[in-house]
């Protein structure tokens, strides 16, 4: 367990300095921002522009500038944002919050609600219920997040009035952003749980336990579950990535303060040092939550540390 440990930090590390790379590249491609910076009437000064280019760092080559930006983040500087004028870390963990709890309130409903749909239609496969739950996960694999929003809003505050329509507050307030989150996880997660339950209900231990007279409940929800949780493990945690990194558009619908509308936000003024941070922190917890799984699939099924 050990060595398996130890080799998945090092694809972690591995991992986060590849990004690192890749971010501080891709930020400088979409422009100078000291073209944005410099007033109007001031643009045709050569002195000025030099003069800002010192005082961002960006009068040096781009190796140098990633060398220094490496170094000062080793020592918790992420820099500071050009556009806010702030230190970057602070923003970001600013508004990290409200992503992250709205992101555990889909990711709650995901999988409340697609695991149990999934296990029971695969108890009933070719039921009535099997096949209007089908029917409705295919729709809500095919439903845009930000139109299921739309109609959401229509419905639940403009007609009925029962949920606000923008911001964080109460419970009501998280209602409508984690439905449209979470709706095609839920679908996905219904989808592939109805699979991976009826490949692990056909095979012979099964057959076993109920013939040893172990309870229906303890072998569908102990037994057969568990061995068909690698799959839905992983679906679910990305699920979770996404709801975590992806979910700029549901944001900038509901109007949320979280990581999404900052991003927004810093790539239209091209701030690099706020781009930057926000890419590298947020991937930066995307591997660490692919290293917890990791470490729970081999918790799950001791061949795959064996096997590493």
């Amino acid at each position: 367990m050990v060595r398996y440990i130890g080799l998945r930090l090092g694809l972690a590390v591995v991992t986060v300095f590849g990004i690192s790379i890749v971010v501080f590249s891709l930020a400088r491609l979409s422009g100078d921002v000291t073209a944005t910076l410099i007033p109007p009437e001031t643009a045709g000064n050569p002195e000025q522009y030099e003069r800002l280019k010192k005082d961002l760092g960006l009068d040096k080559s781009y190796p140098e500038q990633y060398v220094i930006w490496v170094g000062n983040m080793m020592q918790g500087d992420f820099g500071d944002s050009i556009t806010f004028r702030e230190s970057t870390l602070s923003l970001y963990f600013d508004k990290f919050p409200y992503t992250i709890r709205l992101a555990a309130a889909a990711f709650v409903l995901a999988v409340l609600i697609g695991i149990p749909i999934g296990v029971t239609t695969a108890l009933r496969p070719n039921s009535l219920w099997d096949r209007v739950a089908s029917v409705v996960a295919l729709l809500g694999q095919a439903s845009p997040s930000f139109f299921v929003a739309i109609l959401l809003i229509f419905f639940l505050s403009v007609k009925l009035g029962w949920l606000p329509t923008s911001g964080p507050g109460g419970w009501k307030n998280y209602v409508m952003p984690a439905m449209s989150l979470s709706l095609f996880s839920i679908a996905a997660l219904a989808r592939l749980t109805r699979s991976a339950m009826l490949e692990v209900l056909d095979r012979d231990h099964i057959k076993l336990a109920r013939l040893n007279g172990f309870s229906e409940r303890s072998i569908i929800w102990r037994h057969a579950l568990k061995n068909a949780s690698i799959p839905i493990l992983t679906l679910a945690s990305l699920q979770f990535v996404f709801f975590i990194s992806g979910s700029v558009v549901i944001e900038t619908i509901f109007a949320w303060p979280g990581i999404g509308q900052l991003s927004i936000q810093a790539i239209r003024s091209r701030d690099y040092p706020m781009v930057q941070t926000i890419v590298l922190l947020t991937s930066s917890l995307v591997v660490l939550i692919t290293l917890a799984v990791d470490l729970l699939y081999a918790w799950v099924d001791p061949r795959i540390r064996y096997g590493s």
